[in-house]
């Protein structure tokens, strides 16, 4: 249907590719070579890992909240193999910009002990998750973005984040498909799952728009080759989600009023009542392992 070819499935591990998905993520990030740029570049390039990290991190969190509430096991399963995959995404992301910084902050320092005005991640991936249809069809938008995006970036000229774009792009073809098939069974199902997706469609639409915005913060390392513009990828996505969503029945709403503010640390109160609950260990006993 136009959202990639069959991936490995999380949830029964088949596919050759599967063991790699349950290895420890520091083990995973062993085979990606460091390639902390310096210079003009290093400030640019930190704030972008960022972006990347807080939107993984954050919605990773998100879809965790699900676990045990899940409306079937199988989707209790998925959900929380989803999250734990983009948790592992922003973890490697995190770690690479603890590396560009120089600061020494590691990846739990940067996800646990950051303020939410210092969080860069989309205002669409804090929201709470309302019904499952909400969850669904934020998951859908996102993740139909994700993958042309990580696909691209898995060209960057930057050797680290080309390889964590690489891992995340088989994993976030999975996470779209997904959520397609949970959309079309949604939209074309019965009347009331149908009003659901569609009010769910209509009030995550203003925040969709956020995830294509250009700024100069990413402009130069765009030129260099290791980012790519969002905005690149619009129409693409469009076609995209307007394909499922025919399919669906549903109908693509009108552009409005468009939410921004993210990018800058400018979030929702959602936000806070999030990172309380995810940093709240971290913070009660900072310098502990186990």
């Amino acid at each position: 249907m136009g959202y990639g070819s069959a991936p490995d499935e999380p949830e029964t591990g088949a596919g050759s590719d599967a063991p790699e998905r349950y290895r420890p993520v520091s083990e995973r990030a062993a085979a990606v070579r460091p390639s902390a740029s310096t210079g003009e570049h290093a400030a640019p390039l930190v704030e972008a890992l960022l972006r990347l990290a807080d939107d993984r991190l954050v919605l990773g969190h998100r879809l965790s909240e699900w676990c045990g509430h899940a409306p079937i096991l199988e989707e209790d399963i998925a959900l929380a193999n989803i999250a734990l995959d983009l948790i592992g995404q922003a973890s490697l992301l995190l770690e690479h910009a603890g590396q560009v910084e120089g600061r020494g902050r590691s990846a739990d320092a940067l996800a646990y002990f950051r303020d939410a005005v210092e969080f860069r991640n989309l205002l669409l991936a804090e929201l709470p998750n309302g019904d499952f249809a909400v969850t669904i069809v934020r998951q859908f938008l996102w993740s139909a973005f994700a993958v042309p995006h990580l696909k691209q970036l898995s060209a960057s000229a930057d050797a680290t984040l080309a390889g964590i774009a690489a891992k995340g792009h088989k994993e976030a073809t999975y996470h779209l498909r997904h959520a397609a098939d949970w959309v079309l069974k949604l939209g074309d199902g019965t009347v009331e799952s149908h009003a659901r997706a569609q009010r769910a469609l209509d009030e995550l639409w203003p925040y969709v728009h956020e995830m294509f915005r250009t700024d100069d913060v990413e402009a130069p390392l765009v030129a260099a080759g290791v980012t790519i513009d969002p905005s690149t990828l619009q129409l693409a996505w469009r076609e995209s989600v307007a394909s499922v969503c025919r399919a669906a029945t549903l109908k693509v709403p009108g552009d409005g009023w468009k939410a921004q503010g993210g990018r800058e640390g400018r979030h929702t109160e959602h936000l806070g009542h999030l990172l309380g609950e995810m940093q709240i260990l971290a913070r009660s006993h900072p310098g502990a392992e186990w």
